[in-house]
């Protein structure tokens, strides 16, 4: 049975990031939203976090914050950041440690092969508490329904 649940509490997470440490206590009293990615610099990972950098401005005019992760290094969360221009904090999870504890490390089947991976999912965090989850994210238009439902009452 999931544990990650609306309206469960966030589980608790360290990651490195190239702006500093990322902790769940840093958003105590905020909303965030934390979206797992698989891959720096693959073409949808790309489209995923350009989109949440160009409405950042937007989510910051809401008073919440952005953050991606994966399993990739912090060296390549830099050189992926510089690349596109992204302006959002990138958590690095080289153990998985955090993807695992939102249960976002998953089974997958491409080409008839199964094999273990990053489910493209999404958090909307309130307080510590998991507001909305989006698993199996489509890219296109994700950021914006992330941000209306940022700005929901």
């Amino acid at each position: 049975m999931s544990k990650i649940t609306e309206g469960a509490k966030a589980p608790d997470f360290a990651m490195d990031s190239a702006a500093g440490p990322l902790r769940l206590a840093d958003f105590a009293g905020k909303t965030f939203v934390l979206y797992f990615y698989p891959k720096d610099d693959t073409p949808g990972c790309t489209n995923e976090s350009k989109d949440f950098t160009a409405l950042k401005p937007e989510f910051d005019k809401a008073g919440v914050a952005v953050v991606g992760a994966s399993k990739d290094s912090l060296k390549s969360h830099e050189k992926f950041a510089s690349k596109y221009g992204l302006t959002i904090p990138l958590g690095s999870d080289p153990e998985g440690k955090t993807i695992e504890a939102f249960e976002s490390w998953v089974e997958k089947k491409l080409y008839g092969r199964e094999y273990m991976g990053i489910d493209r999912s999404t958090f909307l965090i309130k307080d510590g508490v998991i507001q909305r989850i989006w698993r199996k994210v489509k890219v296109a238009g994700h950021a914006q329904a992330v941000l209306d439902a940022a700005k929901a009452p």
